[in-house]
């Protein structure tokens, strides 16, 4: 899938930012953008900034509301803010791409700190008619949203347009009615990311064993006649860890209770969170900061793993409005849900009715009453 990226959106080439990257890579990549948003704090120089690392960012039309490539304003951005954040199974160029990952970053009005909250994939959702693709509307899981509206007749699949659709479903959902900024990740720039701040320090909660790779990085081979894989698999034990780039995506992406995540998909997403935590300190460590030719290799793998539409702010914008937040002033939510079905029989996953009350509370400017009352939305490690 050709994804326009350049200052404009168009006109500056274009790169398969999704080309090439295997199936099995189910994994939550909002990580470049989260590093992109928050390093305003860190990195001094406006005008510098926004030419080195601004080119380096892919332009889309994610909301509809403006063509690719429109001239970007400088604005005084302001809270409340609300950022969708998608990171998308690549698949290949001619496949729709099914939205793997998505979370959303809520920044209150004192713009000093964040909450961070994933909505389940296979959330059964009413996905709203969407004309541009020719989609009716219909009941399906919140990941097909993305595939849906991504397609264009006689052409390949648009992972732009097909944000769209997901942006405008989300909503229904939460309620949130406008997301400030938006952004598509990509899995290959996410390892990039890890790997150019040298590896990544997380605290692991359990022990977890690897469906997919072998100690040494490589892949396990297919059992013949299916049924799973086989040879050694790659571990990741109780305790503080140091992870590179392929360890991170591979952790991050476990979900079975045979391989030590009991919860499935929902302790893959705290994963998911714990890791970003992680790695927006990292990228705040002094090992980092003051290395500049590290800190640049940082800021531009993040800026080449993401689309970001910023509603007419570029992503350099937001990264200086958000400068005071860090990782411990991001709080990760667990929203409750559910299971629909067992089996064979299995549909999906629904939320429970107080979800929609933590909704309420980011539309009204409550979060922090909210969570003082609800202790159990805070993410815990285990």
């Amino acid at each position: 899938m050709e994804i326009p990226v350049g200052k404009g959106g168009t006109g500056g080439g274009k790169r398969s930012f999704w080309r090439g990257v295997p199936r099995w890579a189910r994994v939550c990549t909002v990580f470049g953008v989260v590093l992109m948003l928050l390093s305003g704090g860190v990195l001094v120089g406006y005008e510098t900034l926004l030419h080195r690392y601004e080119g380096s960012v892919g332009k889309g039309d994610l909301f509809g509301d403006q063509a690719a490539g429109a001239k970007e304003r400088k604005s005084n951005i302001k809270g409340p803010l609300n950022i969708l954040l998608v990171g998308i199974d690549p698949r290949k160029p001619e496949t729709p791409p099914l939205a793997d990952s998505i979370m959303v970053l809520h920044v209150p009005a004192g713009m000093d700190r964040g909450y961070l909250f994933s909505l389940p994939r296979d959330l059964r959702v009413e996905i709203p008619a969407f004309p541009k693709a020719n989609y009716p509307g219909g009941t399906d899981k919140l990941n097909a949203a993305m595939s849906y509206g991504s397609r264009v007749p006689g052409q390949n699949p648009d992972a732009a347009r097909g944000f769209e659709l997901l942006a405008k479903t989300v909503s229904q959902v939460t309620g949130i009615q406008r997301f400030d900024a938006g952004a598509i990740i990509n899995f290959t720039g996410f390892k990039k990311i890890v790997d150019a701040m040298g590896g990544v320090d997380m605290y692991i909660e359990r022990d977890v064993k690897s469906e997919h790779r072998r100690p040494d990085g490589t892949m396990r081979e297919l059992r013949p006649g299916g049924g799973g894989y086989l040879g050694p698999q790659a571990e990741y034990k109780k305790g503080e860890a140091h992870l590179n780039g392929w360890q991170a995506l591979d952790y991050v992406r476990q979900r079975y209770p045979k391989n030590g995540v009991p919860d499935a998909d929902y302790g893959r997403q705290r994963h998911q969170q714990q890791f970003i935590k992680a790695m927006v300190g990292q990228a705040f460590s002094a090992d980092v900061v003051t290395n500049p030719i590290k800190l640049d290799k940082v800021v531009r793998a993040a800026g080449q793993s993401l689309i970001f539409n910023g509603r007419g702010n570029s992503v350099v914008d937001f990264a200086l409005a958000l400068k005071g937040i860090r990782a411990d002033s991001i709080e990760t939510i667990k929203l409750p849900g559910e299971g629909i079905g067992t089996g064979s029989a299995y549909r999906g996953e629904r939320l429970l009715p107080t979800a929609q009350d933590f909704f309420t509370a980011i539309r009204t400017e409550r979060v922090d009453a909210f969570m003082l009352e609800h202790p159990d939305f805070k993410q815990k490690n285990s």
